[in-house]
């Protein structure tokens, strides 16, 4: 095995499950494993403290005249629950079908190390970076990074940098290079429907009083019309439409054609807005989607109950130029206007991120693209990311600059999931991303 495979796996041997307590400490040491790492490098740390995990900082010494980067990554990781799910044990990392499996291979550990070992293979190979550098990793970006932005804003002027670099996003397809440059925000919601004051017999009852599962049902179908667009009013009014270019460059991408979907989540049809491809319907489009619904009794065999409340819960993705907080407020009052009759409705708004969006073809992104093509030997595919990271617009409100997303992982990584992994060959192509990276920026 490589030393820089070693690396990797005492890396991932930490298990840094940011949302769990238990796992504080396990945390912790993960961050000073970072600290100890960037030391041995060369480069200046700072451990800061937050009221949860710590936020490792890392920095050459920075020349005057030099174009600044910051590269951002998470050194936490989720739960593994359902762990007897896994193969192997999520934190005793192991190589099999040239793919690294363990909790955190891909998200984020493995491509957070790769810019890592780049930048430690430049330093030993010249002895100095072509750029200023300034590395930024939290251990909360699984619990939605609640201490990041106080820290942004206090530490405002130490982090001044031209352009930040994040590998937490993916490739289309294996041997495609990608370059993200938007994701989707997000607004998530919670309805809770009453209707009796306890559990009703529902050959007594039934009938003469509301239900709040049928309710529930009815609150969660007029979401959309028959066609699958959204039925919320002004839903839509603030969407950036899409460029020729994109839909152009999209229809040719491997990887995201209606075929590909079908194989990739078993589905028997792929359905959604009309009019729109499912690449298009994934990157630039926005949605309305069920996370959860019940009420009632859930358990084997029959018991005639009519519950007496029922839940559902949402999450709206979202798109340039639309506010979170303007269409949580539209999903509300939408909600609340097709209550059914006989229940009442609680509508409790979650967490939200705003949709980010910047221009591929600036003199950064042509740098990004630049590198991604010397890495990987091919053109790179540039795609807007389906998924959401709110502290990506968050770093450009508060220090003004854009993010090269330069995705390593692959549909089949399985974040977040049992048997999460990541390609050796991915790797080890990361690490030379970031060598030319540097220096593309550099130009």
């Amino acid at each position: 095995m490589t030393k820089q495979l070693e690396d990797l796996f005492s890396f991932l041997r930490f298990p840094s499950i940011s949302t769990d307590s238990e796992h504080a400490d396990d945390v912790r040491n993960c961050a000073h494993w970072l600290i100890e790492k960037l030391n041995g490098m060369g480069l200046d740390t700072e451990l800061h403290e937050t009221p949860k995990h710590p936020i490792v900082i890392a920095r050459n010494k920075h020349e005057e005249g030099k174009k600044t980067c910051l590269i951002y990554g998470h050194y936490d990781v989720q739960p593994v629950d359902p762990v007897e799910l896994w193969d192997s044990p999520p934190f005793e990392p192991e190589i099999r079908d040239n793919k690294i499996w363990a909790r955190g291979a891909t998200d984020n550990k493995g491509q957070m190390l790769a810019h890592i070992l780049g930048v430690e293979k430049t330093l030993q190979e010249n002895g100095e970076l072509p750029v200023n550098l300034i590395f930024l990793f939290e251990g909360e970006e699984e619990i939605g990074s609640p201490n990041l932005v106080p820290f942004l804003k206090q530490h405002k002027d130490a982090l001044k940098c031209d352009v930040i670099a994040v590998s937490d996003t993916g490739m289309v397809a294996q041997g495609v290079p990608t370059m993200g440059y938007g994701l989707r925000g997000i607004t998530c919601c919670e309805v809770l429907v009453k209707g009796p004051s306890g559990d009703l017999h529902s050959g007594v009852y039934g009938g003469a009083v509301a239900n709040p599962a049928s309710a529930v049902a009815q609150l969660v179908a007029s979401l959309h019309d028959a066609d699958g667009k959204i039925a919320i009013e002004g839903f839509y009014d603030d969407v950036r439409p899409l460029e020729t270019w994109e839909r152009e460059m999209w229809a040719q991408i491997p990887g995201v054609s209606e075929k590909d979907m079908l194989e990739i989540t078993g589905s028997p049809s792929t359905f959604g807005e009309p009019g729109y491809s499912s690449a298009e319907r994934l990157w630039a489009r926005p949605t309305a989607e069920v996370n959860g619904i019940g009420g009632g009794y859930q358990g084997e065999g029959s018991k005639t109950v009519l519950p007496a409340e029922a839940m559902a819960k949402f999450s709206f993705r979202l798109v340039p130029d639309q506010d979170p907080k303007d269409i949580a407020n539209k999903v509300k009052t939408h909600l609340e206007k097709h209550t059914p009759p006989g229940v009442t409705v609680e509508v409790v708004v979650g967490h939200d991120g705003k949709p980010y969006i910047c221009d591929p073809h600036s003199e950064n992104g042509k740098a990004g693209q630049a590198a991604l093509e010397k890495a990987f030997g091919k053109a790179p595919v540039l795609i807007r990311e389906g998924g959401s990271i709110p502290i990506i617009q968050d770093m450009k409100d508060i220090l003004e600059v854009d993010s090269l997303m330069l995705g390593l992982a692959l549909p089949d990584c399985q974040i977040h999931a049992p048997n999460e992994n990541f390609y050796v060959e991915n790797f080890e192509g990361g690490i030379r991303l970031n060598q030319v990276l540097l220096q593309e920026l550099a130009k």
